[in-house]
């Protein structure tokens, strides 16, 4: 499959506000508001959408909700489009969404993390179109930590030009900050010290592979339909496939990880990177175990406790991007391409 990578984003372009699984809630709309300003801040029009609502789990019925996203996506003038946050159920627009029409469409960047694997996944494996698995909209603000980068940096970066983003060695140990009471906020809370795990053994690993991955909760429900189907992502070449649990317990991940192999999710894969998580262990299965129960028999590196998931600060992968994975005593990093 050849990727296709939407163009830089430059000062003037439009970015699309839209929540293909869940809204915002009316005591939340100050934060949402502080966020957009932020996108505001970088030169960029934002046009937010109809689908927003954040009285229940879904913001609009899901033809609705399909519709504005694949008319964002198709529309010329918007260069990415962001939802606030992830959500529950985005399942329910894959057969929805007109996937040819957004592939002929010229690439539009499309962002996002949890629920939204559900979406910027398929859309890569069914269009070629590379996505960002980073930040949401609402996570926007937030300082980025020296070593990473944010999404919106990353849209708007030249293409081809290798960049590399390291650990910064702490994360935050529970918890979300009171967007309600405090719209503003802008600094991460990291208050735990904690690097990149080698879970299948020991030695360096420094290993390429074209990116791709997501949520294990929303992706496992996915395993055998076409919208997960990687057998022309990579071709003969290697992948690198990411993965990150946001709150199933140990046996829970470890069921669909499994699920998610036997299918061949992992069957070109060099290397597994595996998120820091706060999701719970299991009785007699840690979180640590459960990914190695499914995907030790791969025989590939497994480098966990990445900050690709739900746990601050959040490291941005481009799906389809080139990348390379080293991870050694004196340091960890992933370089990305994009090309």
């Amino acid at each position: 499959m050849t990727v296709r990578y939407p163009r830089p984003l430059r000062p003037g372009d439009r970015v699309g506000v839209t929540s293909p699984s869940s809204g915002v809630a009316k005591e939340l709309r100050g934060r949402l508001d502080v966020a957009v300003r932020e996108i505001e801040a970088r030169g960029y029009e934002v046009v937010v959408g109809r689908c927003m609502d954040g009285s229940t789990h879904v913001s609009a019925p899901a033809a609705e909700r399909a519709a504005e996203l694949t008319g964002m996506l198709t529309d010329p003038t918007i260069r990415a489009v962001v939802p606030p946050w992830g959500g529950e159920t985005a399942i329910d627009l894959l057969p929805l969404l007109d996937f040819e029409a957004i592939g002929r469409a010229e690439p539009t960047w499309v962002v996002g993390y949890s629920d939204m694997s559900t979406v910027i996944t398929p859309l890569t494996l069914l269009t070629g179109v590379a996505t960002v698995h980073g930040g949401n909209l609402m996570d926007t603000p937030y300082r980025v930590p020296e070593g990473l980068r944010s999404w919106l940096d990353i849209v708007a970066a030249p293409q081809g030009e290798p960049f590399t983003q390291t650990p910064p060695g702490r994360y935050r140990s529970g918890g979300y900050d009171d967007w309600q009471r405090h719209p503003e906020v802008r600094e991460f809370t990291l208050d735990a010290e904690g690097t990149w795990t080698r879970l299948d053994g020991s030695g360096d690993v420094d290993v390429e592979g074209r990116l791709i991955g997501g949520c294990i909760e929303t992706l496992g429900p996915l395993t055998g339909s076409p919208y997960l189907d990687t057998s022309r992502f990579a071709g003969n070449a290697p992948s690198l496939v990411y993965v990150e649990a946001c709150e199933g317990n140990a046996f829970t991940i470890c069921r669909q990880l499994h699920g998610l192999r036997l299918a061949g999710f992992f069957d070109r894969a060099a290397a597994v990177l595996v998120g820091r998580t706060h999701a719970p262990d299991s009785r007699t299965l840690t979180q640590h175990e459960a990914v190695l129960d499914a995907l030790g028999p791969l025989g590939v590196p497994i480098v966990a406790d990445v900050e690709c998931g739900h746990v601050a600060p959040f490291l941005p992968l481009v799906n389809g991007a080139r990348g390379r994975v080293l991870h050694t005593a004196a340091r960890s990093g992933i370089v990305q391409t994009l090309d």
